[in-house]
């Protein structure tokens, strides 16, 4: 059968020098679903933009072959790709915030697709428009038309890159990383659509991703791409049930489980460290010309837990469930009601250096490490910006042996301390957030989805990292994931989060095994488990 794309010997280098691509090549054929997988870093998402001729300046591309049914599109100018981009090839990018113009609606921004490629009508370029927006199922489309980018979910705004991408009637769609940032229950959805619209039209789906419990209920064939080289090639059952490559082997082996749930779970008990109890946080909605409140948002609605000394509790939720504003609400980063305790001391009754005072006592990290830091201090700046502030008595030569102990502790290079956060990967940066947080010596550090956007080699390190620190230094952890797998690794108990309130707590091995509550089960149900045959 002759392929619907076929790539020989490929290869891409920055600066003469750099090989970010090295030699590859593959084939995907008509209909199939194709992944190509791997660790951030690896070239798939180049390879990916070198078939589009998409690269950088400073990027050179060379190949024996990039034939699309036949047409090698190694010899078209510019012109002549513009018309396959969108075309014959559709493209849908990892954050679809960042790939929508912000001031355009989404309407235009489907219509500015098909006029491109199609001579249609107003009514009918209206109609299309309106079909593609019900085909990848946005509620409301006639409404929607007229919505911008930052006023639909994440979930949505995917749904219109899907619709964008589809526009032009591909014969190849490819989906870089489509659901990394999701929930699993919208993860779900984004799949289930993907594979809808490819039985409907026919289309091949070329899927890059790091997760690889997802690729292997999506694919029908898998390679896998290290360091710019493709190790492994195989129908994904067979190569996942038996992988020959050692890389293979690594990344099947780190990747987290369900059933690893209940292995924390035999730690004894301890004294709490924090109570939380009758916890709100509503926002105010205000209508009219005087801006009266008319309702509340309830963000967090009469929330109660307690977290134990040297002990996990994951709080788990759909986006928009209210976890990153408890999360913050308890650093009194957001203003908040209800009663507050850690380690005996009553939060809600501080004020000014009291108040400030205890800020040692609770610290947080991030979801996204690199704009939580100042781009412009040096690591160790960062680091030891905390015990400046909270441990003013520090002379400054005992701040830098504290930053350089701490470097260790999260197997960084002491040489780390002078140089600045772009330097850095996102795992290596997420270590760099860690340090920083427990600088001040913390009992408590709320973890706001922290191994979300990491490939699975890197989140498994940064998970054995929080671990380690925990047996070591006795730290608690309130940690914020939308990732049930990940929860299963790290957590003692669990909490679930659903519109406000927390539905149902308790032990992670029995939440993740014997859930309870209907919405519980709906999420173990939407986490991809690996496939093999």
């Amino acid at each position: 059968m002759t392929p619907l794309l076929s790539i020989d010997q490929l290869s891409v280098t920055f600066n003469s020098s750099q090989m970010v691509v090295d030699a590859i090549s593959f084939t995907i054929h008509e209909g199939e679903t194709f992944a190509l997988v791997g660790e951030s870093g690896s070239g798939k998402s180049m390879t990916a933009l070198s078939v589009l001729r998409l690269l950088p300046n400073n990027a050179k591309l060379t190949a024996q072959a990039i034939n699309l049914q036949g047409d090698e599109l190694t010899t078209h100018s510019e012109l002549e790709l513009c018309k396959i981009r969108g075309r014959r090839i559709g493209l849908i990018f990892q954050d679809p915030l960042s790939s929508l113009n912000p001031v355009m609606t989404i309407g235009s921004q489907i219509a500015e697709v098909i006029n491109i490629h199609f001579k249609l009508s107003k009514t009918e370029l209206k109609q299309r428009v309106l079909e593609l927006l019900q085909q990848v199922e946005i509620p409301n489309p006639e409404q929607r038309l007229k919505d911008y980018p930052h006023q639909l979910s994440g979930g949505q705004r995917q749904r219109v890159m899907i619709a964008i991408a589809l526009a032009g009637k591909p014969d190849l769609l490819i989906a870089d990383e489509p659901t990394t940032a999701l929930d699993v229950t919208i993860q779900a959805q984004i799949l289930a659509l993907l594979k809808n619209i490819q039985r409907q039209t026919g289309m091949a789906l070329w899927l890059i991703s790091h997760d690889l419990a997802l690729v292997s209920t999506m694919a029908d064939r898998v390679a896998v791409m290290q360091q710019g080289k493709i190790v492994e090639t195989g129908v994904t059952a067979e190569l996942f049930a038996n992988p020959q490559h050692p890389y293979t082997q690594k990344l099947l082996n780190v990747l987290p489980s369900i059933h690893h749930a209940g292995r924390l779970a035999n730690a004894q008990p301890t004294p709490p460290l924090l109570q939380v109890s009758d916890f709100y946080c509503h926002y105010p909605i205000r209508k009219g010309i005087f801006k009266r409140v008319v309702d509340y948002v309830r963000a967090v609605d009469g929330v109660n837990f307690t977290i134990e000394q040297g002990k996990t509790l994951a709080l788990v939720g759909e986006s928009g469930c209210g976890k990153t504003t408890l999360g913050k609400s308890l650093l009194n980063l957001l203003p908040s009601q209800g009663r507050v305790v850690i380690n005996g001391v009553e939060l809600n009754t501080l004020t000014g250096e009291a108040l400030r005072q205890q800020r040692a006592n609770i610290q947080i990290v991030f979801q996204d490490p690199f704009s939580s830091m100042n781009p412009r201090l040096l690591v160790g700046d960062i680091i030891a910006e905390g015990i400046r502030a909270l441990h003013p008595q520090v002379t400054a030569d005992e701040r830098t042996t504290r930053v350089k102990k701490l470097l260790q502790q999260v197997d960084l290079p002491e040489a780390s301390m002078y140089r600045y956060p772009h330097e850095f990967s996102g795992g290596q940066r997420q270590r760099i957030c860690i340090a920083r947080a427990l600088a001040v010596e913390p009992k408590l550090i709320v973890c706001d989805e922290p191994t979300s956007a990491l490939d699975v080699s890197v989140q498994a390190q940064i998970i054995q990292l929080l671990k380690t620190l925990q047996q070591e230094q006795g730290v608690s952890y309130l940690f914020i994931t939308h990732d049930l797998a990940v929860v299963a690794e790290i957590a003692h108990e669990v909490a679930v989060m659903y519109q406000g309130k927390i539905i149902e707590q308790g032990r992670a091995e029995q939440i993740l095994k014997q859930p309870q509550h209907a919405y519980t089960q709906q999420l173990l149900n939407a986490v991809p488990v690996l496939k093999i045959a």
